[in-house]
């Protein structure tokens, strides 16, 4: 029986990408900078395309938007529920 190929998605993210995701991710609002530090000190190490993907897609919301995800006073819209950006949304909020 062959195993099956892991999806690109699954991949770990190379220290160029994450360099570049890192400059992306920097915000206007400090507390934003706080929670997405915060996130990078505890996965940047197991980062996989797929979860920087998701962060890109939040990394596309105003600072305020963000700011009020990570806060929980809104939960994502169902548009942006998807491809992992929900999971993301978790690890960025523990």
């Amino acid at each position: 029986m062959q195993a099956q190929a892991a999806s690109p998605l699954d991949q770990p993210i190379d220290v160029r990408a994450l360099s570049r995701l890192k400059w992306r991710c920097r915000r206007g609002l400090l507390e934003n900078d706080l929670f997405i530090a915060r996130f990078f000190e505890q996965y940047e190490a197991s980062l996989t395309m797929g979860q920087a993907q998701a962060l890109e897609t939040l990394m596309d919301l105003s600072d305020n938007d963000l700011l009020d995800l990570l806060l929980r006073r809104k939960e994502p819209e169902p548009d942006l529920a998807g491809a992992g950006v929900v999971q993301v949304l978790q690890m960025l909020r523990n």
